[in-house]
């Protein structure tokens, strides 16, 4: 890739240009470009903020008025020191453990990077200036202007090409110029060393707060457990109950064996179907009647005023009679309207058709549906090997969740059970076999999919150099080359750009098949999603680009190939590959953290959809969708986040890591608000994971710990340092047993409750926070736990049921009021309460204060009870 060019065509700007690598200049015209998206998007916030409520408050609006969050001010401004004074025992109040586990993610990458940054501008700064930090040439090879490294933040067209020759038979190692080394060494301890000390004591307190918030709320999801693999002989509630209460754990409260609900299932989705088709029909038929029957209407009230108006002596009985005709004729109009028709195809192959009324046939169609539904809810079904068992007790479930109860292998199975809004019903009485073969399909699909992501990248890449560019237009080339702005926006705006879009789209992809991938709950697939995004971004973004220095796929493939004879040639190629791509990853975290976190505040793509949906809507059900809160995917947003971590991890010892580090101040601090708000205030999150990302993202940071020593190894290694490279050895084999230290140490208590920390005699919380004041504490304990938590709220008179059983078969909703909800018992009460799944928020009937709420985003009065965003999860 660094090889010299002897073609007299080739101009110098494309001789040891990377395809990738921005130039020292380009970094400011990514600053600018950065700033002006940014600061552009935020005041457009900060205008349609108090404008907009049902969109930038739609959570606060739906949420329970006791929750003590903040109301914001309108003001420009205002509303941040507002959001800065939101406590995390609000946030716990309000939006869950979840958000409390995310934004302490933030929290603790901003305590971690300040430390380094301090160091890095007081220590590591100085040694860079001192002694010409920038070149990764070793010793005896220096080119011979040495003043031309001084730049921290070097152009490529300084780069100088190292080969292992070169490093094998460098003259006079130990120069004293190269001494500076050795602060590498201490400061790759030192960071590595800083970072596990952050991440140990937040999973501390992490843990500490979701113990203490889980010890000490009551909800139906923290007394039920799974039970899976259950012999032939139990599938029954009977028995399942009688077997349980047998372990003299506690006693049960309920059962639901989970059944083969296939039919019925299918049945209520087809409803929903046809529900909609008739919905859009009288829409049609209603809009027409207005243009028709309003201008009648005033011709026949004008006849009767100058009938009024000519003969004054009509009697009370004429005048009746005339309002009679004028309404009879009305009617007649309306019966005169053409009404929608649809085309019906039958017979042979489907070739005759004919055309019928629509209205008639979606709701006879509808009324068909309605008692095939009502005879398949009396229905038994075949059990199924797993079941939802209730326990009195959390007490009585944690042990049984804790605790192995049957010798034999895959038999009698416990786990935690998801919330009931949580749980993907048609997985729940999927074959075993059928599950685990879907999961392994994805993961090696997602495996195959992520490596063959790298050839649009390296295609998109390869033409956003301006050497690739010549290849194909010479002309072009040299014009953007003479104009240095055009020139940098190609190099530095553009790759950054495509980069940071791949980045938002392929997440969507990865969603979608984690939600294919057969798993139980929908918290199970976020989390899942959050580590295919993370593999994604992590292997595209940094592992090729730091293996091949660009992304140029030959490139990339011939080093993996030289490597595997010669194991010299990866460490070369990483610790060059690294410093030249340092520019490209500053404008990565630039543009992500300057420019594209405003826009996240500002929901650009919510706006931009809700225009689309707008005009596609047609129904009042359609207009009520509109006004619900955007929902928060984790997946989403943290991949990203880890990565930004990574880099700054990285680059946090090299020349130019004061610059790094402080772009990664800013990400962090920007996203800490932009997060913090969204979870707040303007977007609901129906998962219920109890903060299960956290053991994802020390598992994450323990690879940036990897990578960032493994790079450092490589760095001191080509520069001829190899003692102090080897003294990094033993750091990594201390960070890989702190990881299986932590994991065997901190992972239970992530997944399960203490025994001790249920209903605590003491205020819940009082040891959460020592650095505050016991009696602050105390006051803030005393008015969280004062009210509900949001799960409570959330779970309040749910059951374990499948909610195509219970649910009430709504009708049409026509008018602008949706219509009441029929409560229809279809067999015994043990299925009272309705739950559902996230894709479809459900309520209880008996609970269902009125046809049209809009004040809950737990009740749909107005998305009605079944919400379904696809056939995904029924």
């Amino acid at each position: 890739m660094y090889s010299d060019d002897d073609d007299g065509d080739t101009p110098e700007y494309c001789k040891g240009e990377t395809a990738a690598g921005p130039g020292s200049k380009d970094i400011f015209v990514q600053l600018v470009i950065s700033l002006a998206l940014g600061v552009t998007a935020f005041i457009a916030f900060c205008i349609l903020r108090p404008r907009w409520k049902s969109l930038y408050a739609a959570r606060r609006r739906h949420n329970d008025p006791q929750i003590a969050l903040p109301t914001l001010p309108d003001s420009f401004f205002g509303w941040i020191p507002a959001l800065y004074r939101v406590t995390e025992e609000q946030v716990l109040a309000s939006a869950g453990l979840d958000a409390f586990v995310f934004l302490s993610f933030f929290k603790m990458s901003l305590r971690l990077f300040a430390t380094m940054f301090f160091f890095a501008v007081v220590v590591l700064w100085p040694i860079h200036n001192t002694f010409d930090a920038g070149t990764t040439t070793p010793p005896g090879d220096t080119p011979g202007n040495d003043s031309s490294y001084m730049n921290l933040m070097r152009s490529h067209d300084l780069h100088f090409p190292t080969s292992i020759d070169n490093i094998l038979l460098a003259s006079d190692p130990e120069d004293k110029s190269w001494t500076y080394l050795w602060s590498y060494l201490a400061f790759t301890w030192f960071f590595s060393f800083l970072t596990i000390y952050f991440m140990n004591s937040e999973t501390i307190k992490v843990i500490k707060i979701r113990q203490d918030y889980l010890g000490t709320q009551s909800t139906i999801t923290d007394r039920t457990f799974r039970l899976t693999g259950i012999p032939r002989d139990l599938r029954s509630e009977e028995k399942i109950k009688e077997f349980v209460e047998n372990l003299e754990i506690g006693h049960v409260r309920s059962v639901t064996l989970c059944r083969n609900w296939a039919e019925i299932d299918a049945l209520v989705a087809q409803r929903h179907v046809v529900l909609r088709k008739l919905e859009e029909a009288w829409s049609v038929y209603l809009a027409g009647q207005p243009a028709v029957g309003l201008p009648s209407n005033h011709r026949h009230q004008d006849t009767a005023d100058d009938a009024a108006q000519e003969d004054t002596n009509n009697d009370e009985e004429s005048q009746e009679n005339g309002r009679l005709l004028a309404g009879d004729s009305l009617r007649d109009l309306m019966r005169e309207r053409d009404r929608p028709k649809i085309r019906l195809r039958f017979g042979f192959l489907r070739w005759r058709n004919r055309k019928i009324d629509a209205l008639d046939y979606y709701e006879e169609k509808l009324r068909r549906l309605d008692e095939k539904i009502r005879a398949a809810r009396r229905k038994e079904y075949p059990p199924t090997d797993s079941a939802f068992v209730t326990m009195d007790s959390i007490a009585a479930c944690q042990m049984a969740v804790q605790a192995t109860i049957d010798p034999r292998p895959g038999q009698l199975l416990t786990k935690p059970a998801p919330a009931p809004s949580d749980v993907i019903w048609k997985n729940t009485y999927a074959p075993r076999y059928k599950r685990q073969l879907q999961s392994w399909a994805i993961t090696i699909f997602i495996t195959f999919l992520s490596i063959l992501w790298f050839f649009p990248v390296a295609a998109l890449a390869q033409l956003l150099s301006i050497c690739s560019i010549r290849k194909i237009a010479p002309t072009l080339a040299d014009s953007l080359n003479q104009h240095e702005i055009t020139k940098a926006f190609v190099q530095t705006g553009l790759p950054t750009l495509v980069v940071s879009l791949l980045n938002v789209l392929v997440p969507y992809l990865y969603d979608y098949l984690s939600n294919i991938q057969g798993m139980v709950s929908q918290g199970d697939v976020e989390l899942s999603a959050i580590s295919k995004n993370f593999f994604f971004i992590f292997f595209n973004i940094f592992v090729v680009y730091a293996v091949s220095g660009s992304a140029a796929l030959a490139d990339f493939w011939a080093i993996i190939g030289n490597s595997l004879r010669d194991t010299r040639t990866i460490a070369s190629k990483v610790a060059g590959s690294i410093q030249d791509l340092n520019n490209f990853y500053l404008n990565f975290i630039m543009l992500q953290g300057l420019g594209l976190f405003p826009f996240k505040l500002l929901q650009f793509g919510g706006i931009s959809l809700y225009a689309i949906y707008r005009m596609g809507a047609k129904t009042p059900r359609d207009f009520a969708e509109l006004v619900q809160p955007s929902l928060f995917n984790y997946g989403f947003y943290l991949p990203t986040a880890l990565l930004v971590f990574i880099l700054c991890l990285v680059y946090s010892i090299l020349p130019g890591a004061h610059i790094v580090l402080l772009l990664g101040l800013c990400y962090f601090s920007l996203g800490y608000f932009v997060y913090k708000y969204q979870l707040l205030y303007s977007m609901d999150q129906p998962q219920h994971a109890t903060g299960g990302a956290w053991p994802i993202i020390c598992g994450r940071i323990i690879v940036g710990l990897i990578a960032f020593q493994a790079i450092m190894i490589a760095i001191l290694v080509l520069q001829t340092a190899f003692e102090a490279a080897s003294l990094i050895v033993p750091l990594v084999v201390l960070t890989f047993w702190y990881h299986f230290y932590s994991r065997r140490r901190f992972t239970p208590l992530t997944k399960f409750i203490a025994l001790r920390s249920i209903k605590r005699a003491s205020d819940p919380g009082s040891e959460s926070r020592p650095d505050q004041d016991p009696s602050q504490v105390q006051r803030q304990t005393r008015l969280t736990r004062r009210l509900s938590t949001v799960d409570e709220d959330r779970e309040k008179g749910m059951r374990f049921v499948n909610p195509s059983l219970v649910i009430p078969l709504e009708q049409p909703w026509v008018y602008q009021d949706p219509p009441p909800l029929i409560n229809e018992s279809p067999f015994d009460s043990n299925t009272g309460s309705i739950v559902g799944n996230s894709d479809s928020q459900v309520v209880i009937p008996t609970n269902h204060h009125g046809p049209g709420s809009v004040s809950s985003s737990f009740s749909l009065g107005d998305t009605h009870v079944w919400r379904d965003n696809g056939d995904e999860n029924v």
